[in-house]
């Protein structure tokens, strides 16, 4: 395979990194904005909780039935159970999150590496090119000295 061959591969290999890092940004948008759902979610019950709980404190002064109060106790145990799923839920968004966001780093480094091998590459290249170049003069320069030599030699003094 030539060098040139050799920064072609490279270059594709480049390309396709960066379509799986444009793949692992879009993931961890998808993840930021259910994570986002998922705590947004989880602080509504809350907040639903904490007025709930002062409508039937209000309710209770006034006096209430143990029925009332059966309702009550029984809705409250169903909403403690769905706070502490959706926190489940958030915790679980937000671990989905951080490997998102852990994945796309890792992208970014391998695009990273290729990116700095293809620039050692171009440079090993152009270096390459530079002593061929001077290895050229050196050698124009060494047959005219030889030829101006001959000529010395041939012509009489």
């Amino acid at each position: 395979m030539t060098t040139t061959q050799g920064i072609e591969s490279l270059q594709l290999l480049a390309q396709r990194e960066q379509q799986l890092c444009d793949t692992a940004q879009g993931a961890l948008r998808q993840a930021d904005d259910a994570a986002r759902r998922a705590r947004d979610q989880h602080q509504q019950l809350l907040a639903y909780r904490g007025e709930y709980e002062a409508r039937w404190s209000a309710q209770f002064h006034q006096g209430g039935t143990m029925d009332i109060l059966q309702h009550y106790r029984s809705f409250m145990q169903r909403l403690e159970q769905a706070i502490a799923m959706q926190a489940r839920q958030a915790a679980l968004a937000e671990q989905q999150q951080a490997q998102a966001r852990h994945a796309l780093l890792e992208c970014e480094r391998r695009l990273a590496s290729v990116r700095k091998l293809i620039e050692r590459r171009g440079a090993e290249l152009a270096q390459a090119g530079r002593r061929r170049e001077q290895k050229h003069t050196d050698e124009q320069a060494q047959r005219m000295r030889w030829s101006h030599t001959q000529r010395d030699r041939l012509l009489p003094q």
